[in-house]
């Protein structure tokens, strides 16, 4: 059965107009940090909900959209994932990470700590479907997964920022545990923690410079096609 076609309408600007509104964009989102100092100032379950909904807008393979987000406020239940997380960081600190990995997060002052787990009024776990289910329990294939799933967590990270709150991307790794807490179906696992909310007042974050455009676009152009001739 083919797929039903509408109209695209697209949105018109000027070209002055383009780059205003992406030199508006950039220097928005280039404010965006990840924070570790969070307030538990109250988040509205509804402002989550339109931050999740914004991040499902993002493109999938075959559009299958192989993502659940599951958004925690339950201080029991963050508690739990504070505990589990804590346990595999510890590890983590003390024998799993490489020395050349410890050295290189040295600069950030973190540990296998993570009283934010339990601060921040929100956890959002992101859970990639490795495949879908249908009604009658058979496995169906998901496309490009963790490519779907990953430009769907930038989407929320910066419709996070955009809304005024912060986050960070927590990877406690093994991740297991955040399955049995939240008693997840077999078809799904964790791929990403992001404690969301507001910053402490007083918070810091370490004095870091993005790259410059140079070390980070490679520019491949032909004659420019709107040079006279």
């Amino acid at each position: 059965m083919s797929q039903k076609f509408i109209p695209y309408t697209p949105v018109n600007f000027s070209a002055d107009e383009m780059q205003q509104r992406a030199d508006a964009f950039f220097t928005e989102v280039d404010h965006r940090r990840s924070v570790r100092e969070f307030s538990d100032r109250p988040v509205t379950a509804a402002l989550i909900n339109t931050l999740i909904l914004s991040a499902s807008t993002a493109p999938s393979g075959a559009h299958k959209q192989p993502w659940t987000f599951c958004a925690v406020s339950d201080p029991v239940i963050k508690k739990a994932i504070r505990e589990a997380a804590e346990k595999e960081e510890y590890d983590n600190y003390h024998g799993r990470m490489s020395d050349e990995w410890l050295a290189d997060l040295q600069p950030f002052g973190t540990d296998w700590k993570k009283p934010f787990l339990e601060i921040a009024p929100w956890l959002i776990i992101v859970f990639k479907k490795a495949y879908d289910l249908d009604e009658n329990g058979q496995k169906r294939k998901n496309y490009y997964v963790n490519e779907s799933v990953g430009l769907a967590c930038g989407v929320l990270l910066t419709a996070i920022h955009h809304a005024g709150l912060v986050s960070l991307t927590h990877t406690p790794s093994p991740m297991n545990f955040l399955q049995e807490i939240l008693n997840r179906p077999e078809n799904e696992r964790a791929f990403l923690l992001i404690p969301v909310g507001f910053p402490q007042e007083g918070a810091t974050v370490p004095d870091l410079q993005r790259k410059p455009a140079d070390q980070v676009i490679q520019w491949y152009t032909g004659p420019d096609p709107t040079a006279s001739r």
